[in-house]
């Protein structure tokens, strides 16, 4: 690349993955010159909404700007198309979203609205502008992709998604092991490795460092320690430290220094956007005062590793955390939630940017934040909307320190949810595991390597598919980094396309959370699996979305009530089994059955339709009510006293998934009718109102007293869901003998630990004055 001479501050587009690491200026082509393929395009900007922006042209290898002189809607059109939107809606002139930096690359551009290259568009030519970046045009595209177009509701760095920056480990001991908290830090050049001169370095520059590396701190490193590893220091003075050569390995490579004069204020989410300068020519003289620098990095409680940092992790997590992150497929991504007065609810996405993100990773325990995500892009959320235009700075320790607006119903809606995704430190486990024989990446039967832990040659093998289900799926396509799990397959002879045929691991059951199916228990190297056949390998088909269902809750404790329901009425409940085992040895059809009926509204808040496991070829058809049930048990209705002890219990079949209502511009997919497809719209709700059979709970043999009632969606997790800590219903109810109280209804995880506990320690109606 030659001289790149020294540019600094935000003049300079430093571009660490693939991109320049020096911004040359390129001779200015005439207009009739064609651009160069292939162009690029991208918004950006603060603040804004995944669908506006500055819009910037990735040409000649580097990002530059559009002037709004002469700028019609014509132009924005053809611009939104390029970002994969099927129009605009609108444009901004002067600023609006922000300067940016670089070159001007488009001036006087003259659109006639239906060209499909912004080249084909009529200009004074590449690069050829009178314009300042005050006057950087912005487009506001119509909130609808293109088919085909990957999504990209994003708001992201004004650089790149891929830090080629790392850390290389200079401890022998630290070699192998992950994550590398600690490390020489260098930066990608050309086909290798670069190294950062350290004069002038300091702890802001770390903190932006250990962010981009995955860990929410730093710490102060021993500089002289690494000195003796130095190559530039003498011989003879490493040889003086006896224990030089087994402490350190210092790779015998000649070093070459790439940036010196480093400054960054700590709250940047790339070193990109610090200031710094290049060294000219020859670098291999360079920093003569200094050496490589060396940055040393805090992890956060997921990543510690030995007791130091587990009895520090042990001492962070007295006390519930205020911050949670619900709804994604990775660890460290997710909707952000907050708990207020006892209550957990969502941000809304005005203002939502890096700086406010990156506070919630690094409060979190991760690094920076890689992407502010707005438009409920991570789910929508329920209950409040706790926070509104939350403006940090980037220095605060929590996100509860920064200055926010409270709102009102009328300001946001749960479809500007904000969200995050954050930087977290490598720890490989997506090596340990891989897929074979499906028809796509996102499937196949399971293969995992084992010994791998020991240095040795790893060895692959398959999983035992006795006891595998959603939940260990779940696991699994994490690990692979393919989303959310759409099935969990016991059986995969229809994928016999490998030559691994040996059983390694048997007895996998996770809670669905885990990082790694290695963390979820497991009968170890005692292989305990009935069917050994390649055919019994367990095997997943992964999705990079999931629905997300949710119970109305006010809805059941707004229609709750008794009815004494005459026998001769429940030959098909009866046929079904939603009585009590007791009404076997009823006199029918004489006599009756105490009912508690309500009305269950069930909501899809994720992004995939929720759809039934089973094909509607294998339906089972019920004659006595006449109807197919797409799934056996769809929910569980119980009682429960205080302790948790089940008084009561009934289930619900999923004789019909349909959209009874959808929100606002959402369209109903699914009915029932004519043997239709059958299942829940994203922004649908189905519906089951308290009249109809088996919409209840016998409790015939309740005593009076006061207890919970408790109603769990999709409860063997037949269906994969984003989020199954939601699918729980909780109400306190005080039977008197003939009539009932039901309050209090909530999702099991809406409320704080000290609420809960509260709710589960309720001492019990006096009267029937709910307060």
């Amino acid at each position: 690349m030659g001289s790149c001479g020294t540019w600094a501050g935000r003049e300079l587009l430093v571009l660490l993955s693939g991109m320049w690491l020096c911004a040359a200026q390129p001779s200015l082509p005439g207009p009739t010159r064609s651009p160069a393929p292939p162009l690029k395009f991208r918004l950006a900007g603060y603040p804004r909404k995944h669908n506006e922006g500055r819009v910037e042209v990735f040409y000649n290898d580097e990002w530059g700007t559009v002037c709004d002189d002469d700028f019609t809607l014509a132009n924005a059109h053809v611009l939104c198309r390029h970002l994969g939107f099927v129009a605009a809606t609108g444009w901004a002139h002067s600023a609006k979203y922000g300067k940016g930096v670089g070159r001007i690359w488009l001036d006087n551009l003259n659109c006639a609205g239906g060209e499909k290259n912004v080249g084909d568009c009529k200009h004074r030519g590449w690069g050829n502008s009178d314009c300042s970046h005050e006057e950087d045009a912005g487009v506001i595209c119509k909130d609808e992709r293109i088919p085909g177009f990957k999504d990209s509701n994003v708001i992201e760095t004004e650089q790149s998604h891929v830090e080629e920056v790392r850390l290389r480990p200079v401890v022998s001991g630290a070699r192998r092991q992950l994550p590398v908290s600690e490390g020489i830090v260098e930066v990608r050049y050309k086909d290798g490795w670069a190294q950062i001169c350290d004069e002038g370095w300091d702890s802001r520059n770390s903190h932006v460092i250990c962010g981009m590396m995955g860990f929410p701190a730093e710490k102060k490193v021993n500089r002289n320690f690494y000195k003796l590893a130095n190559k530039s220091q003498p011989k003879q003075k490493r040889r003086e430290d006896i224990g030089f050569k087994k402490r350190l390995f210092m790779e015998r490579q000649q070093l070459n220094y790439r940036l010196h004069s480093v400054s960054c204020t700590g709250t940047e989410v790339h070193l990109s956007m610090c200031t710094f300068e290049f060294y000219r020519g020859n670098a291999s003289v360079a920093c003569a005062a200094g050496m490589p620098a060396v940055v040393s990095c805090v992890p956060g409680p997921l990543f510690a590793t030995g007791n130091g940092h587990k009895k520090k992790q042990r001492q962070q997590q007295q006390g519930q955390p205020r911050l949670r992150l619900k709804g994604g497929a990775k660890v460290g991504e997710g909707r952000v939630e907050v708990l207020k007065s006892s209550e957990w609810g969502t941000i809304c996405d005005d203002r939502w940017n890096l700086l406010s993100a990156s506070v919630v990773c690094r409060e979190l325990g991760f690094g920076s934040a890689k992407e502010a995500l707005t438009g409920a892009r991570m789910g929508q959320g329920t209950g409040p909307i706790h926070m509104n235009e939350v403006q940090c700075l980037g220095t605060e320790k929590s996100l509860w320190s920064c200055p926010f607006k409270n709102i009102t119903q009328e300001d946001c809606k749960h479809t500007e949810d904000a969200a995050v995704r954050c930087n977290v430190p490598y720890m490989g486990y997506e090596n340990l595991i891989r897929l074979s024989g499906g028809r796509s990446r996102f499937e196949g039967r399971v293969e995992v390597a084992v010994g791998a832990a020991d240095g040795d040659q790893p060895r692959w093998g398959l999983v035992c598919g006795e006891g595998w289900g959603t939940l260990e799926a779940m696991v699994a396509c994490r690990q692979l980094g393919l989303g959310f799990a759409n099935h969990g397959l016991q059986e995969t002879w229809y994928w016999d396309a490998s030559n691994v045929t040996e059983m390694v691991l048997s007895g996998v059951k996770c809670a669905g959370h885990e990082m790694s199916l290695s963390h979820c228990q497991h009968h170890g190297t005692s292989l305990n699996c009935r069917n050994t056949g390649t055919r019994f390998a367990a095997g997943v088909i992964c999705s990079e979305t999931a629905s997300d269902l949710l119970l109305h809750a006010p809805l059941v404790q707004e229609t709750a009530y008794i009815e004494d329901r005459p026998l001769h009425m429940l030959y098909c409940a009866a046929e079904e089994n939603c009585l009590s085992s007791s009404a076997r040895l009823a006199n029918w059809p004489y006599g009756h059955r105490r009912l508690l009926r309500f009305s269950s509204q069930i909501h899809n808040n994720g992004r995939a339709d929720f759809r039934p496991k089973a094909g509607r070829h294998s339906w089972v058809w019920h004659e006595c009510h006449r109807h197919y049930h797409s799934m056996d048990i769809f929910t569980h209705y119980d009682i429960l006293t205080p302790n948790g002890t089940k008084v009561a219990e009934g289930h619900k079949a999923s004789f019909c998934l349909e959209d009874t209502e959808c929100e606002e511009d959402v369209a109903k997919r699914y009915e029932c009718a004519n043997f239709g497809e059958q299942g829940i719209t994203v922004g649908c709700w189905d519906l089951y109102r308290h009249d109809i059979d088996c919409q209840w709970i016998d409790i015939t043999d309740v005593k009076p007293g006061n207890y919970i009632l408790q109603v769990v969606i999709n409860p063997n997790f037949e269906v994969a869901e984003s989020d199954f800590t939601n699918n729980a219903m909780k109400c306190n109810c005080k039977y008197d003998g003939h009539r009932i109280w039901v309050h209090s209804c909530h999702i099991g995880d809406a409320l704080s630990e000290e609420a809960s506990k509260r709710f589960e320690q309720y001492p019990g109606q006096l009267n029937n004055q709910i307060s």
